[in-house]
C-alpha cells in the first residue's frame, strides 16, 4: 500500500503524527460538515487527517495558492481575510478550504492564526479515497454544502 502525501505545513506550522488525528472524533462530531455522520465514519474522517499546529500570526492558507485540503479548526481562532471585505473570525468547530476537495481552483481567501491554532487537515487525495470507500460520508458533506449555498443565496 502506498503512503499518501501529507499536506505541506505552512511556514510557522508544525505537523504531528497522523495517528494523533483519531483522537479528534468527538470534536468532528460538533463540526457542521460532519455532524450527520456516525461514530464509525467520524473515526475514518479523523484517521484521514493530520494534525497541524500554527503559531500566532502564521498563515494557514493564502489567497491565490493551490487549494489541496480541507481544514477543521479543532483549537484556537483564525481570521479569514478577503480583499475588499471585512475580516471574519472563525473558532473551534469551524472549517474552511472545503471547496478544494472538489476542484483545483486557487484559494479565495487568506486565513491567519489568531493565537495558537490546531487544525485537522485532510488532503483532497485522502478525502476522495475516503469517499470512494465510504459514500455515506459524501451525503453529510453535501447536506452542509447545500445549507451554506442556500444561506449565501438568502443573503445575496
Amino acid at each position: 500500500m502506498t503512503r499518501l502525501p501529507s499536506p505541506r505545513p505552512a511556514p510557522g506550522a508544525r505537523q504531528d503524527n497522523p495517528a494523533d488525528a483519531s483522537g479528534w472524533t468527538n470534536v468532528l462530531a460538533e463540526v457542521p460538515i460532519f455532524a450527520d455522520l456516525g461514530r464509525r465514519h467520524l473515526k475514518k474522517v479523523a484517521g484521514a487527517g493530520r494534525i497541524v499546529r500554527f503559531h500566532d500570526g502564521a498563515p494557514v492558507i493564502r489567497t491565490g495558492t493551490p487549494g489541496d485540503a480541507l481544514y477543521v479548526l479543532v483549537d484556537g481562532k483564525v481570521s479569514v481575510r478577503r480583499r475588499g471585505l471585512p475580516s471574519v473570525a472563525l473558532g473551534i468547530g469551524s472549517f474552511f478550504g472545503e471547496m478544494a476537495l472538489f476542484d483545483d481552483s486557487p484559494r479565495s481567501a487568506t486565513v491567519v492564526a489568531d493565537g495558537a491554532v490546531v487544525c485537522l487537515v485532510i488532503t483532497r487525495t485522502r478525502f476522495v479515497k475516503l469517499l470512494h470507500a465510504e459514500p455515506a460520508i459524501a451525503v453529510g458533506l453535501l447536506k452542509e454544502l447545500a445549507r451554506r449555498l442556500r444561506a449565501a443565496q438568502a443573503t445575496a
